[in-house]
């Protein structure tokens, strides 16, 4: 599961990060607000832990910022701030959690695992939709027009990132880093070659083509012609 932590303690966040990816996460952090909005508006997220005491914009002000931009990732709030006030101020903002410092690491895992949880159950439905393609989440199969299309597992997983973020331009580094797990190489067209082949299944004897190159920012699945 992909995590970012957006919190300004550099020494915390470090202990978090490893924490976190010692049990078997993918870790991003950021240290102020600017830098937390910027990386949950464009990267994919299953989960944001939010410090409330932040440079610049505090972090109830950043959850409300988030959420007016679309984004349903699932909030953690962790911080110091224990009134009731505080805590109804964080739900209000758009948390789905709320945790107090300091706090037991084992009781931060639980409520990650409730949070994934309720990630996968309730914010994306298996069966996602554009144009007329279908693709299910839970039995691994697309259609077009009622077409069964045979995919690659690699296939399978990039059109799953495309669908998911339809209408979203997915720059190389992202797309290399959610389904290949690494940084991308600029010598290599690993990505090009299996959007071309994603591509001839997916758009090839079918319109609208729903499969777009955008020169020099990335790839996106939309629904427009």
């Amino acid at each position: 599961m992909r995590i970012l932590v957006v919190e300004d303690d550099q020494k915390f966040s470090f202990y978090l990060k490893a924490g976190l990816e010692n049990d078997g996460h993918r870790v991003d952090l950021a240290y102020d607000s600017t830098e937390g909005e910027e990386k949950a508006l464009n990267q994919n997220y299953e989960v944001i832990i939010l410090d409330v005491i932040l440079p610049g914009d505090n972090g109830f002000v950043l959850c409300e910022r988030i959420r007016k931009y679309g984004i349903k990732t699932p909030v953690l709030m962790l911080t110091s701030l224990d009134s009731v006030e505080d805590k109804i101020k964080g739900f209000d903002s758009g948390a789905d959690d709320y945790l107090v410092k300091p706090f037991n690491y084992k009781e931060l895992q639980a409520r990650i695992k409730a949070l994934e949880r309720r990630a996968s159950g309730v914010m994306m439905p298996h069966l996602i939709k554009v144009s007329d393609l279908e693709v299910d989440t839970q039995t691994k199969k697309a259609r077009r027009k009622s077409r069964k299309i045979k995919l690659t597992a690699i296939e399978f997983k990039l059109l799953v990132l495309l669908v998911k973020n339809k209408g979203r331009v997915l720059d190389r580094l992202e797309i290399m880093d959610q389904i290949w797990g690494h940084t991308y190489n600029s010598g290599t067209n690993v990505i090009d070659v299996h959007i071309n082949s994603l591509r001839k299944k997916i758009d090839h004897g079918f319109t609208p083509k729903l499969i777009r190159t955008v020169i020099g920012m990335g790839y996106l699945i939309d629904e427009e012609d």
